[in-house]
């Protein structure tokens, strides 16, 4: 989406069963990759000459069970497809990102997570999921079968096989209202400790930072209501028109002022109100919603970092410094929270963590590319001093030796895929670089 990484791949198959899976893997012998969404902004789906899986049509209801609140899919379903099918028998997704056209599988693959207040990442929603392997065997793998696979294909990006089918927990639909509250950031962490962390009808909440005004944060919080909804519809309708959205989002980007104009106006504006809407209809946003995210000469892009708890107000003036020292033209940096993760071999919280979301906007030649290398590499460094981390779906600027601290079990995942995948024929651009 972001075009900053084509690659020319020797074929692209779209699968709708397993068994064309397993074929594919048993009559061919070079480099295999996979894909759904194409959310990735690193290469992350492909390499060179590889077999391209493009999963986007593999996507079935495998089973559901509406009394036990479970339903299997097949990988490439993407969520807002899901939900449509859960949504009558008024249940919804656990865990997923805050938009809703990614793929199951592929959020699966990068242990992905949103703001749901305590429930970390994505991981803690899936009971079992089924994996063809490079010798196009297929296993089912769970906490207690295979334990070694779900915990290293979950977050393992592609490594050791093909996710084709996941199973996973659902919860009720349940209404939620709006609640915002502006506070300086340095009060943020007793906020989230004192009307949060141990609020049970809290199910939703982020905080957002508006460069370049690092010291002030927008705290948003969906909490369960018995107010009946004041919006209709119970998802967010689908090829639904964003005009407005876009200008806005040019507005803020591009017009001298920009960053006033949201913090002045744009921001009190869309905070005015308190809605209430069904859970689903809040997880079912579109990202059409944030505008066109790429030109021939720019594109808009992801980077997070996550930080321990105790390290926020360290991590804040060491995030915005670097960003105005470099003149990055930041838009946005969303603060969410997760629990600790310490049984997935990329996790991303092995401690309990604070998330920063930095959306920015920049331009794609190749000393555009290398000026984003570096003011992130220092970005990294910074959340590495604090005994923090960095998420893999997103450019590969870092070097070798940062993957090395940031993921120190990733040699957990190398031995197996050494394993299942000796001639590692699953591969991208990711694994091309840091394994």
């Amino acid at each position: 989406m972001t075009l900053l990484n084509p690659i020319w791949v020797n074929g692209v198959l779209t699968p709708r069963t397993t068994q064309e899976i397993c074929q594919a893997l048993a009559e061919g012998a070079g480099p295999v990759s996979m894909g759904g969404g194409r959310y990735s902004m690193g290469g992350q789906i492909a390499t060179e000459g590889c077999l391209h899986l493009d999963m986007r049509r593999f996507n079935r209801v495998v089973r559901f069970s509406p009394q036990n609140q479970v339903i299997r899919v097949q990988a490439g379903m993407r969520w807002r497809d899901l939900q449509s099918v859960i949504d009558p028998h008024d249940l919804a997704v656990k865990i997923m990102q805050s938009y809703a056209n990614f793929t199951v599988g592929g959020s699966l693959s990068v242990n992905a997570h949103g703001r749901y207040v305590g429930a970390g990442p994505l991981i803690n929603s899936v009971r079992c999921l089924q994996l063809v392997l490079a010798d196009s065997s297929v296993i089912e793998a769970s906490r207690s079968t295979r334990a070694d696979v779900f915990y290293a294909a979950i977050g393992g990006y592609g490594a050791l096989g093909v996710i084709t089918e996941v199973e996973l927990d659902l919860v009720p639909n349940v209404a939620m209202e709006r609640q915002v509250r502006r506070l300086p950031v340095a009060d943020y962490p007793m906020f989230f400790n004192d009307h949060v962390r141990g609020n049970a009808q809290a199910i939703l909440h982020n905080a957002d930072l508006a460069p370049p005004f690092f010291d002030r944060a927008t705290c948003v919080t969906w909490c369960a209501t018995d107010k009946a909804p004041t919006v209709a519809d119970r998802l967010v309708a689908p090829g639904q028109s964003y005009k407005f959205d876009e200008a806005v989002m040019w507005s803020v980007t591009k017009l001298p002022g920009g960053p006033l104009i949201r913090k002045d106006v744009v921001d009190p504006l869309r905070y005015l109100s308190h809605p209430v809407v069904r859970r689903n209809y809040e997880a079912s946003a579109d990202v059409a919603s944030l505008g066109p995210i790429a030109t021939r000469t720019s594109t808009y892009a992801l980077q997070e970092y996550f930080v321990p708890v105790a390290q926020l107000d360290a991590f804040v003036p060491l995030m915005a410094g670097i960003l105005r020292a470099h003149a990055v033209n930041a838009v946005n940096i969303s603060i969410r929270h997760a629990p600790s993760d310490t049984q997935s071999c990329l996790s991303w919280a092995r401690e309990e963590v604070f998330s920063f979301v930095l959306y920015y906007w920049q331009r794609v030649g190749v000393a555009d590319r290398e000026e984003v290398g570096v003011w992130t590499r220092e970005l990294i460094d910074a959340a590495l001093s604090l005994g923090g981390t960095y998420y893999l779906p997103y450019q590969l600027h870092a070097t070798p030796e940062q993957f090395s601290r940031a993921y120190p079990n990733a040699r957990r995942l190398f031995a197996l895929k050494a394993q299942l995948d000796p001639g590692k024929r699953f591969r991208n651009k990711l694994w091309d670089t840091y394994s």
